[in-house]
């Protein structure tokens, strides 16, 4: 897997549209749920640490899970200030947000952007997020990721038979790896 750092966070413009946010405490430790309106964090950050700097003191430090970002910015200006983002694949789970503030650390769930308006209310609502957590459009989306891994490490291209070996009896080599 490969990830983009984006050093050319200075000088772009944050929306101006309000931030998809619901602070409603889940189980799992979830803190609330946060429908980004795109996967460019160097837009979708800004904003959304504005607003939970208000209520949780400043947002010091931002962690993310690559799997959904195709660009992850090493900082986000928020007022002036820096965020730092970091990211990992071993502790932060795809689907959540990790926020570190003055008041410790929260973790919130992302919906998809590709999410259709009903399911995404009734995600920020707390219908439905532990029997599965997810849409299809995150389901299609993975299901797309998990194809594109099987096509790239040889998994669909190869023969359907290949003779088997003088005096095997098991069953053909096809798509054993070396």
């Amino acid at each position: 897997m490969s990830v983009t750092i984006d050093r050319t966070t200075t000088g772009r413009r944050t929306s101006s549209l309000p931030v998809r946010l619901s602070l409603t405490p889940a189980p799992g430790g979830l803190d609330g749920t946060w429908w980004p309106r795109s996967r460019e964090l160097t837009r979708e950050l800004p904003p959304l640490t504005a607003a939970l700097g208000d209520l949780w003191g400043p947002i010091t430090r931002i962690t993310v899970n690559p799997a959904y970002w195709p660009v992850i910015p090493p900082w986000v200006s928020v007022a002036g200030r820096t965020v730092h983002v970091g990211w990992s694949t071993v502790e932060q789970d795809p689907h959540r947000l990790t926020l570190f503030s003055t008041d410790g650390r929260r973790d919130v769930l992302v919906i998809p952007p590709e999410t259709g308006a009903d399911a995404a209310a009734q995600l920020m609502a707390g219908d439905g997020i532990y029997a599965p957590a997810r849409d299809e459009a995150a389901d299609r989306s993975d299901a797309r990721i998990r194809e594109e891994v099987w096509e790239t490490d040889g998994g669909a291209g190869r023969p359907s038979s290949l003779p088997r070996p003088i005096g095997s009896t098991g069953p053909s080599p096809a798509g054993r790896r070396r």
